[in-house]
């Protein structure tokens, strides 16, 4: 089944200008042949590749039209797949795309499994493994940002640097492969500890700079968990809604409004936020109240970031102390709101309950204060850390734990080097560590792996 033909309905279901059916393997061109029919034109195996016809797919039996056509043929090898592919453009809807889907299926394609186009890409060498994991990051990119890096690491600049320590590393293994093979050669350069040792470094170091960037890197492929916390009232669903652009929380002077936690993505200034509202932390009788709080306190054990939300016209309570305690020692912000309002909020206090936290006043009801809150949060992360076009983000959590692991064998290696460790006994870590890297780009990755990868990504993708 691995190399049959398959197709799969490759644009979202429902009412649209356009649907795309799309087949791929050696009986594509066959089978769109028989269900398709172009007055006065040649056969489509006949046609030159890459080209677009005009025509009817039909039910060769009856004769029957079922829809009318834009076909799309693309002969292999210069395709997606590296195999003979056929995109069929039909009217945007769910049943005349389905028909389309189902006529094709009939006459010898199997249903596509999701992922699949592009673990055929991967199989036949069109790409290797970081870049189709890149395609589905292309299509969940949130921001500009997060699109930039996948389509980075889509054109193979995580690829290459891979490869370049790959290959440092397999120059030390073929040298002491050579120098124990034959000791007996004089002119056969020997691999000496400090040779070693200097290689395994600067592998060591590149390493290091990739996991320098895993931070930044898997908050624009996974969004930063942005979770909103404060007493109720003080502003909290306003301000997601500030961010958001957008009513998604219930406004009220009611004290206790919000019951449950919402989310939402927003993008802050290329940053993809997973923004968290939660119900205002306090103790209550209302029990739907009282389960909306616990759940507010279990999100705060996951979140990247939090927006403590103050209010300007209010004293401190004991309240707002309890919450600073809870998350003390992690990143938070904190967001006086209601500025519009006579102060009343002991500003020195805060201070020092913020320690060197930002503290940021805003007004929602003024729209004052927003744009600063905004910039807090992408400098928290991202000052200066992604200006350079010439950086190799890594975002994705497989590829970054196979790095920590790289990075301790290689450092095993460097270790055993320094204490002249006989070299055949260094030589078993430095494999483990080239082994490792390859499970990146796929060179040394187990089937299931494969199959667990592309079964996460979307069908006719």
């Amino acid at each position: 089944m691995e190399f049959d033909t398959i197709a799969a309905i490759s644009t979202p279901m429902g009412e649209g200008a356009i649907a795309i059916v799309r087949l791929s393997g050696s009986q594509a061109v066959s089978i769109a042949d028989q269900i398709f029919r172009s007055p006065g034109e040649k056969k489509i195996n006949e046609q030159l590749s890459h080209t677009i016809h005009y025509g009817h797919l039909i039910e060769p039996k009856t004769g029957d039209v079922v829809e009318e056509v834009m076909l799309s043929l693309m002969k292999g090898p210069k395709t997606f797949t590296r195999e003979d592919v056929v995109e069929i453009n039909c009217h945007g809807g769910i049943v005349s795309v389905n028909h389309v889907l189902q006529l094709v299926l009939r006459h010898g394609a199997r249903l596509a499994e999701p992922g699949e186009f592009t673990k055929r890409a991967f199989l036949n060498g069109r790409i290797d493994l970081s870049q189709a994991e890149a395609v589905m990051d292309l299509i969940r990119a949130k921001t500009d940002r997060a699109m930039n890096v996948a389509l980075g690491q889509m054109d193979g600049k995580l690829s290459r640097l891979i490869a370049s320590l790959r290959q440092a590393l397999l120059e030390i293994l073929a040298q002491v492969e050579v120098n124990i093979d034959y000791p007996e050669y004089d002119d056969v350069e020997e691999m000496t500890l400090p040779m070693i040792i200097e290689k395994s470094t600067w592998v060591k170091h590149e390493i290091e700079g990739l996991l320098q960037t895993s931070s930044q890197g898997k908050i624009l492929r996974e969004g930063l968990a942005t979770v909103i916390i404060g007493r109720p009232n003080v502003g909290k669903s306003s301000l997601l809604n500030s961010l958001v652009q957008e009513n998604k929380a219930i406004v009220t002077e009611v004290a206790g409004t919000t019951r449950d936690i919402i989310e939402e993505y927003v993008n802050v200034r290329g940053v993809p936020l997973k923004l968290v509202d939660t119900a205002g932390i306090r103790e209550t009788e209302d029990i739907v109240e009282r389960i909306g709080v616990e759940r507010s306190r279990q999100v705060l054990k996951q979140a990247d970031l939090i927006l403590l939300v103050l209010n300007h016209s209010d004293e401190l309570t004991s309240e707002d102390e309890r919450l600073f305690e809870a998350i003390d020692g992690m990143d938070f912000i904190v967001v006086i709101n209601k500025t519009d309002l006579p102060k009343k909020i002991d500003s020195q206090r805060v201070e020092e309950l913020a320690g060197n936290r930002k503290i940021i006043t805003i007004s929602l009801l003024k729209e004052e204060g927003v744009d600063q809150l905004e910039e807090a949060i992408a400098s928290l992360f991202f000052e200066g850390s992604l200006e350079s076009a010439d950086l190799t983000y890594v975002s994705n959590a497989r590829h970054i734990a196979l790095l920590h692991q790289a990075k301790q064998t290689i450092e095993d290696a460097i270790d055993a080097a320094h204490g002249a460790v006989p070299i055949d006994m260094i030589q078993i870590d430095v494999t483990r560590t080239w082994e490792i890297l390859g499970e990146i780009t796929g060179d040394t990755v187990e089937e299931s792996l494969l199959d667990q990868l592309f079964s996460q990504f979307c069908l006719g993708k």
